[in-house]
């Protein structure tokens, strides 16, 4: 009796044990692999970026700063820009500048340098008739 008794307990025992790890979460299997989903548009900010644009003269360029200030008739900005943009650019010259506006700031699109404009056609000619009749008269 005493043996029976004895391979009782060390059952008992051995169910235990096992009963006790078998609780614990081992190492968690690999997962099967998830059906690929399809892709989703970026997700698009609540408000589209506009992209506006200012021509005028530049009055101020900062190249540590990275900016620009334009005057035009209405107003005056200053715009955020890259070396490359402004690499240019220097005060006094027409521009035409697309930037954008995000969280309060003014970030440049394109900085473009304008041819300045002549004044109107029949005053150059006439001022070229002008240097050609003295010079005619030498001859």
């Amino acid at each position: 009796m005493k043996k029976i008794l004895a391979v009782v307990m060390a059952l008992v025992f051995a169910f235990t044990v096992t009963a006790a790890f078998a609780e614990q979460p081992a190492a968690k299997p690999a997962e099967p692999a998830k059906k690929a989903e399809p892709a989703k548009p970026a997700e698009k900010p609540a408000k589209k970026e506009k992209v506006k644009q200012i021509t005028g003269e530049v009055t101020a360029v900062d190249t540590v700063g990275k900016t620009i200030t334009v005057k035009s008739k209405k107003q005056e900005l200053t715009i955020g820009v890259t070396d490359e943009q402004i690499k240019d650019v220097k005060a006094g010259d027409k521009v035409v500048v697309k930037y954008t506006e995000k969280d309060g700031k003014l970030t440049a699109k394109s900085v473009k340098k304008v041819a300045p404009k002549a004044e109107k056609k029949g005053e150059v000619k006439k001022e070229e008739k002008k240097a050609e009749k003295p010079a005619e008269k030498k001859q």
